[in-house]
């Protein structure tokens, strides 16, 4: 022990003047054992002492070096500067600064004479003063030492910053869990969260549509396209009275003004439905829009966790007979369903079975809707008109020699027909009556596309044909298949076909030309959608391939299906498709990875067709035509908090310079809390 003693002084000397406090391992001199006056002097000799000091340049601070802890036992060594500790936490409420309110009389007394003397030395003695503590301090109080400063070297940025550099600062969040913990820091960072800058960047990084004024004016103007069309129609359903059959306005003549060529063409597009035959090129929404875009960003986070793990089904069996299913669409309004047994049936979109079309003899193997009415053809050579609000006949249109195996329509008042009898028929469905006969293929015509006045057909004669609806004649011949065309996508720029050659063809419908063979399948290539500069194919060799329309190289190669690819469709977010194999898979559409199985496995997948927040699946199982209506819609009560809120970025048109000097807190109150986080992120 005396051994230990004498090696604790610098360099190894003894130092007789000091003493070792065994229990509290802290080297204290005799003078301060002896009582609290000997360690405090009195204020005459700390003001000579105190001169003394600031006649001579402060000593540098000594910290003791390390000893082997072979020599002195664990208990007794000095107590040297320990290894940085861990950064503590913040304070809270169950972590109070240390007080003295339970200190005795004679320790609060010495306590403010060291309060006194700290506060009038100067910076370097203060410096010097704390240093010499320091290294008096085992590594128990450096911990508390550490963990009290700390908190108190922090500083708050968004207390400091300006409003607008914070808003900045929160558009480089680039996960919402992130937003919603950060409001929960104090009431500052809620009034910032709430604003509406941060929500709009994360809108972007996600791939959600923006808000604009457009949204109150026309409500699924939004995802129209911009490129105008000729002169057509304006659909009389958007302009007649609620309940109204739209061809009975039609007949009454509601109809018949043309609009300006925007107008028209917006409205085409906006009536047009998604099919498996068609890429849609829009999403309704049946609900109050966000008037934010946190709001917003909440909604579409909300339906996208849904899409991925979540969503409702309402199973049931549509018909009591046994059928095939050959097309299917989903509007605003209905769910339509053709089956080979001569039966449409008609839906709501909730899947409550609202009526049943009777009329052809045999099966139906094309229908297209247009808001109340319903246009289809098949085996008997007919193309038939309903009135899908009374579920009544209109038109039976009479003409075609053979099967009627593909429609569309270009607006309200025309339609458009493919055969088996290798012409294409224009149909005026106002009057009833065929207004152009295209002649020019050799063998049936499987597919046709729409865009503007301008139909592309694709042959079983390998070769692909351009139309002028408004001249009634063939504009150009497309060839270099070497099989029948089964597929067609066309956007107005571009032309994609898919052949039993395995092969699709890009083509310029402004003269025809071949850009580009995308060779992959390796079977029949029997499904096609194009989306700006995205194509997206698949085969009866049960592959899904992705194509960049810029460069026409493969992105994605999705090996989807165990068989034939009977359905396909995309948007912005997903790829969903439906195999014989008797399964529905959603795919990441940039990153190209399976995101899940929609649908227990069914014996065979005939059509899936979806929206932004439904998908109806048709498919055999059991021996039973089964058809499932997805909903990934959030709660009512989830998408309706908030969307009268606003905050100064939110309101449209505005940059940061119209908000300067507004409080945030008049920003949105309307908050995603933690609730929200751990249900939906």
């Amino acid at each position: 022990m005396d051994e230990a003693y004498c090696r604790l002084d610098d360099g190894g000397r003894t130092s007789p003047d000091l003493h070792l406090d065994i229990e509290e391992g802290m080297i204290v001199s005799p003078s301060a054992l002896n009582g609290a006056s000997t360690m405090f002097p009195s204020p005459t000799s700390r003001t000579r002492k105190r001169g003394m000091m600031s006649r001579s340049a402060p000593r540098p601070i000594h910290t003791p070096s390390p000893l082997p802890t072979s020599s002195i036992p664990h208990n007794l060594l000095p107590s040297a500067p320990a290894s940085p500790p861990t950064p503590a936490p913040s304070p809270t409420p169950t972590q109070r600064a240390p007080d003295w309110s339970t200190a005795a009389e004679h320790e609060d007394s010495q306590v403010r004479d060291i309060r006194a003397l700290f506060s009038e030395m100067n910076e370097a003695e203060q410096q010097r003063l704390l240093g010499e503590l320091l290294n008096m301090c085992n590594s128990h109080q450096l911990s508390f030492v550490a963990e009290f400063v700390s908190p108190r070297l922090k500083k708050d940025p968004f207390m400091t910053l300006p409003t607008e550099l914070c808003l900045r600062i929160l558009k480089f969040f680039d996960e919402p869990t992130t937003l919603v913990r950060s409001s929960q820091v104090s009431k500052r960072w809620r009034e910032l969260v709430s604003d509406d800058m941060a929500w709009k960047s994360l809108c972007e990084k996600h791939s959600y549509r923006k808000l604009s004024r457009d949204d109150e004016d026309y409500p699924y103007d939004r995802d129209m396209p911009d490129d105008d069309d000729d002169d057509t129609f304006n659909p009389s359903w958007t302009r007649g009275k609620v309940g109204e059959s739209s061809y009975a306005m039609e007949r009454s003549g509601s109809i018949g003004d043309h609009t300006s060529q925007s107008n028209g063409a917006r409205a085409t597009e906006y009536l047009r439905t998604q099919s498996l035959d068609r890429a849609g090129k829009k999403r309704h929404h049946r609900r109050p829009k966000a008037m934010t875009y946190k709001s917003h960003f909440k909604q579409r986070y909300m339906v996208e966790t849904a899409w991925r793990s979540g969503g409702k089904c309402d199973s049931r069996q549509i018909t009591p007979d046994q059928g095939v299913v050959t097309s299917l669409h989903l509007t605003p309004k209905y769910i339509v369903v053709a089956l080979d047994n001569a039966k449409i049936h008609v839906f709501d979109v909730d899947g409550s079975h609202q009526k049943t079309l009777q009329g052809h003899v045999m099966g139906v193997w094309a229908m297209v809707p247009w808001g109340d009415l319903l246009v289809s053809g098949g085996c008997d050579r007919d193309v038939r008109v309903w009135n899908l609000l009374t579920g009544l006949p209109v038109h039976t249109l009479r003409g075609h020699t053979s099967t009627v195996r593909c429609l569309k329509m270009s607006d309200a008042n025309t339609a458009i027909s493919g055969s088996r009898d290798t012409t294409l028929r224009i149909w005026d469905l106002k009057k009833g009556i065929c207004k152009h006969v295209l002649v020019g293929h050799q063998a049936s015509v499987r597919c046709l596309e729409i865009h503007g006045d301008l139909i592309v057909s694709g042959s079983y004669d390998t070769t692909a044909r351009i139309w002028s609806i408004s001249e009634g004649r063939c504009l150009r011949t497309l060839t270099g298949h070497f099989s029948q065309i089964y597929a067609i996508a066309f956007d107005g720029k571009k032309i994609a076909t898919g052949s039993l050659d395995t092969s699709v063809r890009i083509w310029d419908p402004t003269d025809g030309k071949c850009l580009a063979v995308l060779q992959g399948h390796t079977s029949l290539v029997g499904q096609l959608q194009m989306r700006e500069d995205i194509l997206v194919t698949g085969g009866s060799d049960g592959s899904v391939r992705v194509w960049s329309l810029t460069d026409y190289q493969p992105i994605h190669r999705l090996a989807a299906h165990d068989n034939s690819v009977t359905s396909l469709q995309f948007d912005n977010t997903r790829i969903v498709s439906g195999g014989s194999d008797g399964r529905v898979k959603v795919w990441d559409l940039k990153k190209g990875t399976l995101v899940r199985e929609l649908s227990s496995p069914a014996e065979a997948v005939w059509r899936v067709v979806f929206e932004e927040e439904k998908a109806v699946i048709m498919a055999s199982r059991g021996g039973k035509t089964i058809m499932e209506v997805w909903s990934f819609s959030p709660p009512e009560d989830e998408y309706m908090d908030g969307y009268r809120s606003s905050s100064p970025v939110s309101m449209l048109g505005r940059s940061t310079d119209d908000y300067n000097g507004r409080s945030v807190s008049e920003s949105a109150s309307a908050d995603i809390n933690m609730t929200d986080a751990a249900e939906n992120c």
